[in-house]
């Protein structure tokens, strides 16, 4: 298990990346940057444009990783939605969390589709 914050941050974005390649989806973007902020990864799931948040957690004593997705940070991803979205045409989009905790030194992955609107 990684033992900084960075470090486990990054390996759980490429931990997240890998498990939504494995289940068909094409990743198009990581750590995709804008002035309104970061988005961990935007993929495709066929004809839609999925928004990625990654959250990592070393264990699930303070809550469950994907329950640090609050209201402020799913706003600043739609707003990067939008811009970006302006770029791609008329295509859907929706908003996933990856979740990856470690249980001992082995992640484990829970993917919530359309986590938020």
């Amino acid at each position: 298990m990684p033992d900084d914050r960075k470090s486990l941050g990054m390996r759980c974005e490429a931990i997240a990346a890998e498990y939504l390649a494995e289940r068909g989806y094409r990743v198009r973007h990581r750590n995709f940057r804008t002035k309104l902020g970061e988005v961990d990864l935007i993929c495709e799931d066929g004809p839609t444009v999925v928004f990625v948040e990654v959250k990592a957690r070393r264990s699930i004593r303070f809550g469950e990783a994907y329950e640090a997705v609050g209201y402020r940070k799913q706003q600043r991803i739609m707003a990067i939605a939008g811009l970006v979205m302006a770029n791609w045409g008329d295509r859907p989009c929706r908003f996933d969390v990856v979740a990856v905790t470690f249980k001992g030194s082995m992640p484990v992955v829970e993917h919530l589709i359309d986590a938020f609107p």
